[in-house]
């Protein structure tokens, strides 16, 4: 059975920063990609950033360019997203996902296949 817990989300004032982790388990895909989407008020789900397992490419959305780093502790099977300058229009609940197919994840064609339950980030101006 597939597992995806996150963790770190909570409260910050704008321009600070936060990490989020996301621990997978429960599967033995060759190639897959791990990723965080967020979902805020009245809005529709989006993508936000993700990593291959296998090469270490990552997508961007360009909302977070620059501001949102992701990397990967393979032997743990976490993920990690250090937020950093944080809006208050990255208030969102983030979710952590695997994506089955890397190569399309990390062209920004983002679709999760197992889903973590997500985890509140809330930026106050």
């Amino acid at each position: 059975e597939v597992q995806v817990v996150e963790s770190g989300g909570g409260l910050v004032q704008a321009g600070g920063s936060l990490r989020l982790s996301c621990a997978a388990s429960g599967f033995t895909f060759d190639d897959y990609a791990i990723g965080w989407f967020r979902q805020a008020p009245g809005k529709e789900r989006e993508g936000v950033s993700c990593i291959s397992s296998s090469d270490g490419s990552t997508y961007y959305a360009d909302s977070v360019k620059g501001r949102f780093t992701i990397s990967s502790d393979n032997a743990k099977n976490t993920v990690y997203l250090q937020m950093n300058s944080l809006k208050p229009e990255d208030t969102a609940v983030y979710y952590c996902a695997v994506m089955i197919d890397a190569t399309i994840a990390t062209m920004g064609f983002m679709r999760g296949d197992y889903w973590g339950q997500g985890t509140q980030v809330t930026v106050s101006s």
